[in-house]
């Protein structure tokens, strides 16, 4: 059983922890098997292209100026196609390790051009396979802002290694009651949404206790 953090707190009112909530799964016999804490994307921010020149020496690659947000604007050596002055996208800087292509980045000169960070594709950031261009968000999209917050790739995963005698467990809001009750938050009352049926039911159904089965 998979779940985000802030999925169980659409059904768990806590201001737990994401270790307490992992400890407290792991204390009432819901084993976590696997966490995902989405740290790896951290350090990437949302940055905008000031300029973009074409490589002195090198005809496939361009020199852009990004703003991170700072106030002090960067030199980096890009190949992506897209690459454009005034595009906003993910950046990454110098000792930022980049997950999608294992590598953490250093100052580096390319062609005889330093570089100071990288503009990121999807691909590099684990979100796609797409390695065709740099991400291109939406001119509204806040600078110097983390990247992973806006995009929603901060939101940890935890694993739960279910066994057969918990199948109350399988649906997130029966791993929310059983927090509740091992007293690390309150159960959110989440309506049952009715599920309308297309076209007439073919078996006849009598309900003799509709208040017991709504």
């Amino acid at each position: 059983m998979k779940l985000t953090l802030s999925w169980l707190k659409d059904h768990l009112d806590t201001d737990a922890t994401l270790a307490e909530i992992v400890d407290t799964l792991n204390m009432i016999g819901l084993e976590v098997e696997h966490l995902d804490d989405k740290s790896r994307f951290a350090p990437f921010t949302i940055a905008r292209v000031l300029t973009a020149e074409k490589h002195p020496d090198a005809d496939k690659l361009k020199v852009l100026t990004v703003d991170a947000g700072d106030g002090k604007p960067v030199q980096v050596v890009c190949g992506a196609p897209n690459a454009r002055a005034g595009m906003i996208g993910a950046f990454a800087a110098p000792g930022t390790y980049v997950p999608g292509i294992d590598l953490e980045l250093s100052v580096g000169k390319i062609r005889g051009v330093e570089s100071f960070g990288m503009m990121c594709s999807e691909r590099e950031l684990e979100m796609s396979d797409d390695h065709q261009g740099i991400i291109d968000l939406p001119d509204d999209a806040p600078v110097g802002t983390s990247f992973s917050a806006y995009v929603g790739l901060d939101d940890p995963v935890i694993e739960i290694g279910l066994t057969p005698n918990r199948p109350d467990c399988t649906g997130i809001h029966g791993i929310a009651r059983d927090l509740a009750a091992a007293g690390l938050g309150t159960l959110k009352k989440v309506p049952a949404e009715p599920v309308t049926g297309d076209g007439a039911c073919p078996v006849g159904v009598t309900i003799a206790a509709p208040d017991l089965c709504p």
